[in-house]
């Protein structure tokens, strides 16, 4: 049996050991912190795929149900489709690792990360990025690791590593940061409007603590790593590399800068390329080069021309300075039926938001194996259609990109949304693509804000999220020259491409509240990263002065079309007079009120009242309180005679509620019998006079007729005085 290595990054438990199993991956390790454990493998291809012009890096995290002891659900009791958390923890990985392969490596690498047990406090997604990377530096495969990564929490203004799911709960920062041993290399996550430099000193504490896991990843590779394979580079062929440039440097600058129209640019260029495939057939024959060659030459090209013009003139191919935003509008209510509509553009990047509201219900439930949240009232949704870039493509297929740009644009809007106490509704808001080019995850979040406002949901405040982007330049030494390199405010889709950042940034006026760093070099200092959240803030609040000249605040009134919600409280054992034998009660009070009645699970006596409108509001809520109403002293009640006795009646006050009207206060002279008086099955104007302390409860006829009499009087006064003043 082969040897087990292990290490332990000891201020954090993280434990990392390989040898054991899965020793037929180039790359294996085995994480634990606490009871959760998180098995990463790491394989590469051998060779090439036939005609492979693009990196196929695949990385997959699963959880296995059987890491927290449980059965998966549905017939089959077999793990299926990932869920959502799973596909953002793949995401998650993914990103980091890209960058640190060298350029030019196009074999297939793969990355598949297992949950193998859980202990429903420690969440294993920084376990997958760290098993990920470790996994890389034990294999063959070239790749400039290693990285480490931790979450962050603030909790009572104090910074906490690695926080359980308790603890993030009550957490108002979750960030999620990945760094190698000197830069930042990925953060995303979500704060309750952390002020910029508390983020910053945030970034500084989690670069800290992500070294002894940086450190235990290499004394692992050192006992049990793998000397590195050299594969070949995929690079274009330098004959068709000189054609294209030959052809492309007369026009190549005026097809990329004449107009600032995306499908233009676009067009421009894919003439240019038509023209270099036609000198290539003339210079060096049909069929003696390849079509890729000439598409990874034209990627060389335009990233050059796309680079040398911000670097050298500071001028973008839309006209834009670095710092300078696109022009921005907004509309909102443009939608009939839709509790709440907005659109929302900034140049070519355009999306409708649609905010929809519903009951406790509709909350989406969530499958909870790893503990944390097991029930979310907001959602948002985001939908990219291939006609928002202007072509064809697979169409009603969820991608991986689109769940991530949601879950972004989600995480963004929370921190502002009301608490359940004082809004139980649940919340979807939809973003639908309508046109894109570049940061269509930010437009979501704007456009989310202003379909939320719109539908009257009581926000704290607007949010809005740009993007910055960088051209770097490189020293000798190989750091970032800051100085020589430009950070771009509000990126296009092709800055995003050829550029080497991605640094999302949303928030309020007050601070932020969502934000993720995708990088396409290895990593970016502090000090760039400052100057990058500065420039970002600064953008963010040019937006949202637009967005509130637009809207200031949200609607005073829901949108007449979305549903009426009250809550009450009642005494918790009244739940079971509520629901009544079998669901009768309640049942009665759905279909003569047509409301939805919704009753907490915790035995807190909350109740939720559902309604389309008004009416059926206040006939659930009034049919509610008499179910769960106590009878009080003083006040008159419509009753009902259940028995006639020789002292007195026994009338039914509310349902379920009786007391004893005896015989002297049936009227104001005097009954020999009360039978004279009433008989079982009328109603009766009883008011309540008094309840003992055994709980009798004592009622008069006679005092309830005195005090209507007393007021239609004063009625006849008030009318009689109202006539002589018009007199």
């Amino acid at each position: 049996m082969e040897q087990k290595y292990s290490v332990t990054a000891e201020a954090l438990g993280i434990t990392f050991s390989t040898g054991e199993v899965a020793k037929q991956a180039n790359g294996s390790v085995t994480l634990s912190l606490g009871e959760t454990t998180v098995i990463v493998n790491a394989t590469v291809a051998t060779k090439l795929r036939e005609g492979q012009d693009f990196f196929p890096l695949t990385v997959d995290y699963r959880e296995k149900f059987a890491a927290g002891g449980r059965f998966p659900g549905g017939y089959f009791k077999r793990e299926g489709k990932p869920s959502e958390k799973e596909i953002l923890t793949s995401r998650l990985c993914d990103r980091p690792l890209r960058p640190l392969f060298p350029k030019g490596f196009m074999n297939e690498v793969q990355v598949i990360g297992y949950l193998l047990s859980t202990d429903l406090e420690n969440e294993p997604d920084t376990l997958m990025v760290n098993g990920a990377s470790a996994a890389m530096m034990l294999s063959d495969i070239p790749w400039n690791g290693p990285v480490g990564c931790v979450r962050i929490g603030e909790i009572d203004g104090e910074f906490v590593v690695n926080p359980t799911n308790k603890e993030i709960g009550k957490s108002k920062l979750d960030l999620l940061y990945v760094g190698n041993e000197v830069e930042m290399m990925m953060i995303e996550g979500s704060a309750d409007q952390i002020a910029e430099d508390r983020f910053f000193a945030a970034l500084e504490f989690a670069h800290q603590t992500i070294q002894p896991i940086i450190k235990a990843q290499k004394e692992l590779a050192e006992q049990a790593g793998k000397t590195k394979i050299q594969f070949d580079l995929v690079t274009p062929d330098p004959k068709v590399l000189d054609i294209c440039q030959k052809v492309a440097a007369p026009k190549i600058g005026q097809a990329l800068f004449e107009s600032d129209k995306r499908s233009d640019r676009d067009k421009a260029v894919s003439l240019i390329i038509d023209e270099a495939k036609e000198v290539a057939t003339q210079q060096l024959g049909e069929g003696a080069y390849k079509e890729d060659d000439i598409a990874l030459s034209f990627e060389e090209i335009q990233e050059e021309a796309y680079r040398k013009n911000i670097l050298t003139l500071g001028k973008r191919v839309d006209g834009r300075s670095p710092t300078d935003l696109r022009t921005i509008s907004c509309k909102t209510s443009i939608l009939p039926r839709v509790h709440g509509t907005a659109l929302f553009q900034r140049g070519e990047t355009q999306t409708i938001a649609m905010a929809t509201l519903g009951n406790a219900r509709d909350a989406q439930d969530l499958d909870g194996l790893t503990g944390g949240v097991e029930k979310k009232s907001f959602i948002l949704h985001y939908n990219f259609p291939p006609f928002s870039v202007g072509e064809t493509g697979r169409f009603g297929f969820t991608g991986r990109r689109e769940i991530g740009h949601g879950a972004l644009a989600e995480r963004s809007l929370l921190p502002v949304l009301p608490s359940l106490d004082d809004f139980p509704y649940a919340i979807r808001v939809v973003s639908e693509i309508m046109e894109s080019n570049g940061s269509t995850s930010m437009a979501s979040i704007c456009g989310g804000s202003l379909a939320l406002m719109d539908a009257g949901v009581p926000i704290s405040d607007a949010v809005a999220g740009i993007s910055c982007g960088l051209v770097s330049v490189q020293k000798e030494d190989g750091k970032i020259d800051i100085d020589k390199s430009v950070l771009l405010t509000d990126i296009l889709g092709a800055e995003d491409h050829f550029g080497d950042m991605d640094f999302k940034i949303a928030g309020t006026k007050s601070g932020i509240t969502g934000f993720q760093l995708d990088l396409k070099i290895q990593g970016i200092s502090f000090e760039l990263a400052k100057k990058a959240i500065d420039q970002a803030t600064d953008a963010r609040k040019k937006i949202l002065d637009t967005m509130v000249q637009h809207l200031p605040n949200h609607r005073s009134e829901l949108n007449p079309n979305a549903p009426r919600i009250h809550s009450i409280q009642i005494d918790p054992e009244k739940i079971g007079a509520l629901i009544g034998p079998g669901g009768k009660n309640i049942r009665r009070i759905v279909e003569v009120s047509g409301a939805d009645i919704d009753i907490a699970d915790d035995d807190s006596g909350k109740v939720n009242i559902y309604a389309a409108d008004a009416d059926a509001l206040d006939r659930a809520f009034k049919e509610i309180s008499l179910i769960t109403a106590e009878i009080e002293p003083g006040k008159i009640y419509r009753s009902v005679v259940k028995s006639i006795k020789d002292f007195g009646v026994f009338v039914e006050c509310l349902p379920g509620k009786e007391g004893l009207v005896h015989i002297s206060e049936l009227a104001d002279f005097r009954v020999n019998r009360a039978s004279d008086v009433c008989k079982e099955g009328e109603e009766m104007i009883v008011k309540c006079i008094e309840i003992d302390d055994r709980g009798r409860v004592r009622l008069s006829r006679k005092a309830a007729m005195k005090d209507i009499e007393a007021s239609k009087k004063e009625a006849k006064k008030g009318q009689a005085s109202e006539e002589t003043s018009a007199i």
